[in-house]
């Protein structure tokens, strides 16, 4: 759908596929939670625990489930994903400034590289020889693109993004502020209690429609290039070491670490401060959850969690002391068990 100031009811019903019950010229020209949205916003309910909050409600118009929409005081939006139904809204009241197309005169663009006329470049950004940046690219201001990078069409860097040389950015990419692709891998032999450099001498491939977050690294391959699959979403603060490879459609929060040559399958699910050990191979369909720490290969689809959730301090203290007494507990359990086997054959 074009974007546009003001949307009717009508139209938006038709651009979710979802079911109308009220006025279908009602406009509305925002989106908002049920407690902020006012008479020209557009709500959503995708949690059950907010349904108390339809009551006072003043949106336009809410999306919901079927199960939840006779409670709404006014027009309905009945969708079989109101979450879903909400992402798409929000894309087209998206306000984020665009950069103008053209090279800003500030920049410093290689001779010899061509730019399609949809092409923006923002301040101070640099793109060094052989580069090939492709119809509708965003380059923001103070961006670093290495040399013979290339960047696919219609995808959005933002300011301060460095992408050194070789790396290779599908299309529709999303590249938030400070992230950084393709820096060295850490790699190095040990000399006699000295680190010698292994030279890093793959590179990084993206594909489509991945989206990475603000200050998230991903180095270059030691001999391979390290790969990011179609349609990946990974979130601010991330570590993607060198070798490592990601399925499509997987999506990875905040702050987790990936070590080297681990590879993570297909809609995987990583949630925030993950930690992987290097090597490891994760299948597809994993949802692994906050603050674990992945020692071991998975092979089996499902959910996997380690550590321990919060308590009260003085119960996690006696809880950890507990932790360092398991080993004399499990010597004296077996030790219990081998005097009751003895007892038992004795009795026979």
């Amino acid at each position: 759908m074009q974007k546009k100031a003001q949307y009717t009811l009508a139209e938006l019903a038709s651009y979710l596929n979802a079911t109308l019950d009220g006025d279908g010229d009602c406009k509305v020209s925002g989106l908002a939670s049920l407690a902020d949205a006012t008479i020209t916003d557009i709500s959503f309910l995708s949690d059950s625990k907010y349904v108390a909050e339809l009551a006072g409600c003043q949106a336009a118009a809410v999306v919901v489930s079927a199960e939840h929409a006779d409670k709404v005081q006014g027009n309905v939006l009945v969708s079989d994903n109101p979450y879903l139904g909400f992402a798409k809204i929000s894309c087209l009241f998206d306000d984020r400034p665009i950069l103008p197309a053209g090279i800003d005169p500030s920049a410093k663009v290689a001779k010899g590289i061509r730019i399609a006329a949809s092409t923006a470049i923002g301040p101070h950004a640099v793109v060094e020889t052989g580069a090939v940046i492709a119809s509708g690219v965003e380059i923001g201001a103070g961006c670093f693109i290495g040399a013979d990078v290339h960047i696919g069409r219609d995808s959005k860097l933002a300011a301060n993004v460095t992408v050194y040389h070789g790396v290779r950015i599908g299309a529709r990419a999303i590249i938030h502020a400070g992230a950084v692709i393709g820096a060295d891998g850490f790699g190095f032999a040990n000399d006699q209690g000295q680190w010698r450099k292994i030279t890093q001498l793959g590179s990084v491939t993206i594909a489509d429609d991945v989206e990475i977050g603000a200050n998230t690294t991903i180095d270059r391959g030691a001999l391979k290039d390290t790969v990011i699959g179609e349609g990946v979403k990974i979130d601010n603060q991330v570590m993607v070491a060198h070798n490592v490879r990601i399925g499509k459609h997987t999506a990875i929060a905040a702050c987790v670490g990936i070590s080297g040559s681990t590879e993570i399958g297909s809609h995987c699910m990583i949630a925030g401060g993950v930690g992987f050990a290097g090597h490891l191979k994760i299948t597809d369909r994993v949802f692994i959850t906050a603050m674990s720490f992945v020692t071991k290969s998975i092979t089996q689809p499902g959910s996997y969690s380690s550590g321990s959730a919060m308590m009260p301090t003085p119960q996690w203290k006696k809880n950890s002391v507990r932790v360092k007494q398991l080993d004399a507990l499990v010597k004296q359990v077996r030790k219990l068990e081998k005097e009751i086997t003895k007892l038992q054959n004795q009795d026979h």
